[in-house]
């Protein structure tokens, strides 16, 4: 796996002195942060996807995990998490309606979800012994848990939602989960100082990269990452138009491009 040391790094942006953390794409919304103290975090674990050609041995590869944290139920952003839990033992982080949804028909194991790692929009939740903080935030979207079993369809999920996750010693990551752009993201640049913002771009089922860059406009982080594009030909947004989108909109954060499977480290 490619890694990508930023030198120009949140101490010389901000000013502020950082431990070392690392934030692995997996492609699609699909994200393995590892923090200073050597957590392992993964955000929508769908590391098989079609656009991640090292997808299996990704997961082969993945033995320690500590907290697998789900912005909603569809089945793009479960992706392989009940198969990592059961080998890890890692936690979930989620809505309790989401929870409990992922434990009574997606098979996640029950001892691995409870209120030690559940919350609700507008809610934070101190996990790891204090070194991770988790905020959960609104997203306009959907969330339904699609099944195979019995009852077969659609099985309510909660409500969809994004994370504001802050590490100790090291960053705040802002997962928007799937979301069209809403204007109570001004609240979350005005309440928080955002380092990093992970973006859906996609269009169709999100909001594309127009409105996206709007998103980091009102959010202002420190630096923003585009995902949830390309997966599929119908997610059409383009890290390009993005790019244009945000020098319209004269946003000052600075774009990092990632490719599937690059890993930034911030120091």
């Amino acid at each position: 796996m490619k890694k990508i040391l930023i030198l120009l790094n949140l101490l010389f942006i901000t000013g502020v002195c950082y431990g070392k953390t690392e934030i692995l794409w997996y492609g699609h919304s699909g994200f393995n942060i590892k923090t200073p103290s050597g957590k392992i975090l993964l955000i929508d674990p769908w590391i098989t996807n079609p656009a991640n050609r090292e997808g299996k041995k990704q997961l082969e590869e993945l033995k320690n995990v500590d907290l697998i944290l789900l912005t909603h139920a569809h089945g793009d952003h479960i992706g392989n998490t009940v198969e990592i839990a059961k080998k890890t033992n890692a936690k979930l982080v989620a809505t309790f309606d989401l929870g409990k949804a992922m434990v009574n028909y997606a098979g996640f194991p029950e001892k691995q979800f409870g209120y030690e790692t559940t919350g609700n929009l507008g809610g934070e939740i101190s996990l790891l012994n204090g070194e991770v903080k988790v905020l959960f935030v609104p997203a306009l979207h959907s969330s339904a848990l699609e099944t195979t079993g019995s009852p077969r369809g659609l099985i309510y999920g909660g409500n969809p939602g994004g994370f504001l996750i802050t590490i100790k010693n090291g960053p705040t990551i802002y997962h928007t989960g799937d979301t069209d752009l809403f204007e109570d993201m001004k609240l979350i640049g005005e309440l928080y100082k955002v380092d990093i913002m992970l973006v859906c771009i996609g269009d169709r089922f999100t909001m594309g990269p127009k409105r996206a860059a709007l998103a980091v406009k009102y959010v202002k982080p420190k630096i923003v990452i585009p995902m949830h594009y390309g997966t599929f030909p119908v997610l059409t947004g383009t890290v390009d138009d993005f790019e244009k989108s945000l020098i319209e909109e004269k946003v000052t954060s600075i774009l990092k491009k990632l490719k599937i499977g690059e890993t930034i480290i911030f120091e």
